[in-house]
């Protein structure tokens, strides 16, 4: 088992992720780590999938996305993988949809995020990758490369106490009360 995700209230998830300058073994054995965790955490969670994955989500401040490539099999152990993500452009419709976070276990939200992105990024080779994301795959890219700016998805939808959910052992999303969630979690410290 080689699960290194750090959760809520660890405050390396507040922090900005620096640039990667250069492909060498360290980066190369932050993604095998991220890759790794990712499919530890499936083997734990009967009802859900981890699609994607920011370095620091185990704790490592760095600008690196990994995305599973088949984000609907849970076996599926392929990621494509993402240096230095950014947005160069959101359009589109504004549309609330559920996410949930391999850093904040148990809780999900009804997030408001753009249906189309615009990404550019590097490959592990350092060539330039651009491309045009639309529905749940914007969503994932908007979803982690928040991640690498020091936000989660909860800072979306604090003011919004409807958007809370929790998954229950069926696999169901259940509306879950604001307040409750506060005062039983760490979330918000």
């Amino acid at each position: 088992m080689n699960n290194k995700l750090i959760t809520l209230p660890n405050p390396s998830l507040r922090k900005v992720s620096a640039d990667v300058k250069e492909i060498n073994d360290k980066i190369l054995g932050i993604i095998k780590d991220m890759e790794e965790s990712t499919l530890d955490w499936d083997q734990s969670r009967e009802h859900e999938v981890g699609v994607a994955l920011a370095a620091v989500q185990i704790n490592k401040l760095y600008r690196i996305v990994i995305l599973r490539d088949d984000h609907e099999d849970k076996y599926s152990a392929t990621f494509t993988i993402f240096i230095n993500p950014e947005i160069e452009k959101s359009f589109g419709d504004i549309v609330m949809d559920y996410e949930g976070c391999l850093s904040i276990p148990d809780i999900y939200g009804k997030v408001p995020r753009y249906n189309k992105v615009k990404v550019k990024a590097l490959d592990t080779n350092l060539n330039k990758i651009e491309l045009t994301a639309s529905g749940f795959l914007a969503r994932v890219f908007q979803h982690e490369i928040d991640h690498t700016n020091g936000i989660v998805f909860i800072d979306h939808i604090k003011d919004n106490p409807d958007a809370f959910y929790i998954l229950d052992t069926s696999g169901k999303l259940i509306k879950q009360d604001y307040e409750q969630i506060k005062k039983n979690t760490t979330l918000w410290q």
